[in-house]
């Protein structure tokens, strides 16, 4: 599988040299990729699976910055900077990741034009998603932030939990309140578009949860 990935598209701006420095690690759904604060060390692609970018802010709230699917980078900005992962990224679904330590990866790519590019390319897009994801969470209504974040995190599953905590943390990562996490659920019941009892939602109607979100403004 390792070589399969290697050989990608996307990949293929990496010199060869860089090829026997990869190493292929599986994450579980739920799982932590990275945390934020943390010293960063190694670049990692997205091969298989969705993944989950959140920030947390000096005040302690956190906000869903976007769901990512292959072959998306995590790493290159604190790969360039050298600084602490900007951000706390988690599986959704069962991932695979292709990983290769900054230092192996300098040492045969930083002259190498076409990963240069390549490397600014995807931080430029980077940067205007993320202008694009915090100014959804300031203009688009509380339905529309959940109905995307329900349809996001339940790509081959149609249920994900509804305790106490994790609505407290549904509500902290699309940047409203419990309370109004509460009520737009139960207005979603009503309309017939998801059951929940205290320890999990359904998505019964997956199409209704489309239209209600209008577009999929986390991903």
């Amino acid at each position: 599988m390792l070589e399969h990935y290697l050989t990608q598209l996307e990949l293929q701006v990496l010199p060869q040299a860089t090829h026997e420095h990869f190493t292929l690690v599986r994450y579980e759904p739920g799982a932590t990729i990275c945390a934020q604060g943390d010293d960063a060390h190694h670049l990692h692609f997205l091969v298989k699976g969705k993944i989950r970018v959140a920030h947390t802010s000096a005040t302690g709230k956190r906000l869903v910055l976007s769901f990512k699917r292959p072959f998306d980078l995590i790493g290159d900005i604190e790969y360039v900077r050298r600084t602490p992962y900007l951000n706390t990224v988690e599986a959704v679904t069962s991932v695979e990741m292709l990983v290769i330590r900054f230092d192996d990866l300098a040492r045969h790519a930083a002259d190498d034009v076409a990963w240069l590019h390549y490397l600014l390319e995807e931080i430029t897009r980077k940067f205007e998603l993320k202008s694009q994801s915090m100014s959804f969470n300031l203009f688009y209504p509380v339905d529309v932030r959940l109905a995307s974040y329900l349809l996001s995190m339940t790509p081959d599953e149609r249920a994900l939990g509804s305790t106490v905590d994790e609505l407290t943390d549904i509500a902290d990562l699309i940047g409203t309140s419990y309370r109004h996490v509460n009520r737009t659920l139960k207005r979603f019941v009503e309309q017939g578009l998801i059951e929940r009892d205290r320890r999990s939602i359904a998505i019964i109607d997956r199409a209704g949860l489309i239209a209600v979100a209008g577009e999929s403004i986390y991903e």
